[in-house]
C-alpha cells in the first residue's frame, strides 16, 4: 500500500509516508458496485504499513514488527479510486517487545481516517521474510533513522 517515504525523523519517532489508490482493482467490484470506494480495513492496513516501517527503521532493521491491536479506528470520509493518501505515524510507546503508534491519514489536506496500532516486535521468523522485507524497504525509499 505505500509507494514512498517522504520522512522519517527519529527524534520524534515519526513517519510520513505516501500511497496512491489505484484507479482500478478487484476491491471495487464489491466494493461498491457503481459507487467504488476503499475498504475501511484497507485504510487500517495502509496506517498499519507505515507504523511498521516506522518502527523496523527505528529498531535499525533489527527486528519485525506485527500487527497485534487496532484501537480507536475511526473513518471519517470515503476514499474514492485514484486518490492520493499522506499517512503519518507517531511512534507512542515502546517497550516489552510491544510497540504502540498512533497513525493517520489525509486526502488533499482532510483527515480521511486514523487508529492507535499495537505491534509485537520479533525477530524475522525467517530469512525470506527477512529478504522481503530488505527488498520492500528499499523499494519505497525508507532509509536509516537520521
Amino acid at each position: 500500500m505505500i509507494d514512498s517515504v517522504e520522512t522519517l525523523n527519529s527524534h520524534e519517532a515519526s513517519i510520513i509516508a505516501c500511497a496512491h489508490v489505484p484507479d482500478q482493482s478487484p476491491v471495487f467490484e464489491g466494493h461498491f458496485p457503481g459507487h467504488a470506494l476503499v475498504p475501511g480495513v484497507l485504510l487500517i492496513e495502509t496506517m498499519a504499513q507505515a507504523s511498521g516501517y516506522l518502527i523496523l527503521a527505528l529498531n535499525e532493521f533489527r527486528s519485525m514488527p506485527f500487527l497485534a491491536s487496532v484501537k480507536e479506528a475511526k473513518m471519517r470520509t470515503f476514499v474514492p479510486p485514484d486518490a492520493d493518501l499522506i499517512v503519518t505515524a507517531a511512534l507512542e510507546h515502546e517497550g516489552s517487545g510491544y510497540a504502540m503508534t498512533k497513525a493517520h491519514i489525509t486526502q488533499d489536506g482532510k483527515k480521511v481516517c486514523d487508529a492507535q496500532l499495537t505491534f509485537r516486535i520479533m525477530p524475522f521468523p525467517s530469512k525470506d521474510l527477512e529478504r522481503h522485507m530488505t527488498m520492500q524497504v528499499e523499494k519505497i525509499g525508507l532509509k536509516k533513522a537520521n
